[in-house]
């Protein structure tokens, strides 16, 4: 199954320079935060298969204005062709926007998930906005990774972890592709990355 993951940045290449066989091949998309609606909408005009989504810091408009034909998976477990996608949005809380949250309300969040997970006996992919503690993470307080995160994959060992919230345009040592304990691929979701499930 070829993966489409979309985070922080609109990518040009799909919008602005926009082929429709741009997509061809593609068996699923995912969305990471911080995107327009209608450049989520604009896609699905275009995608014959499913947009999932998790909700960014910046994405407070998705209040008012969901992107059209998307499909939120924040605090759910959806299942598309027997891979089991886990969703948790957000990312450190700095001030009073939306979609922010402290360790402890991320926890919180977390653990009302435990009963989807163990219906679905474990997730294959777990999809956040933020990253994880201390891995791919900056050290300010609005793009520090959750601690909750590490503890998910730990338990759960999914064979990925998707993120953005951290752009591969900061200064910082990022990596777009790294390995956690040895079962888990982590892929910042950056703009644009395919990967083959």
């Amino acid at each position: 199954m070829k993966i489409l993951v979309l985070a922080d940045e609109e990518s040009k290449y799909l919008w602005d320079y926009f082929e429709k066989n741009k997509l061809d091949g593609i068996d699923l998309i995912i969305s990471c935060g911080d995107l327009k609606p209608e450049y989520l909408s604009f896609l699905a005009t275009f995608a014959k298969v499913p947009i999932l989504y998790v909700h960014g810091n910046h994405d407070g408009i998705y209040d008012t204005n969901p992107p059209d034909g998307c499909i939120c998976i924040d605090d759910d477990v959806y299942v598309y062709e027997g891979i089991r996608i886990a969703g948790l949005g957000g990312s450190m809380r700095y001030n009073t926007g939306s979609y922010q949250y402290s360790e402890k309300e991320m926890r919180v969040r977390a653990s009302k998930l435990w009963f989807k997970i163990t219906k679905h006996k474990g997730i294959d992919i777990l999809v956040t906005h933020a990253p994880a503690a201390g891995l791919n993470d900056g050290e300010d307080i609005p793009h520090k990774g959750f601690e909750i995160f590490n503890t998910i994959l730990d338990k759960y060992k999914p064979k990925y972890f998707l993120h953005g919230h951290v752009h591969l345009t900061y200064k910082w040592n990022q990596q777009r592709e790294c390995i956690y304990n040895e079962h888990t691929t982590v892929i910042n979701g950056f703009e644009r990355y395919i990967f083959e499930y």
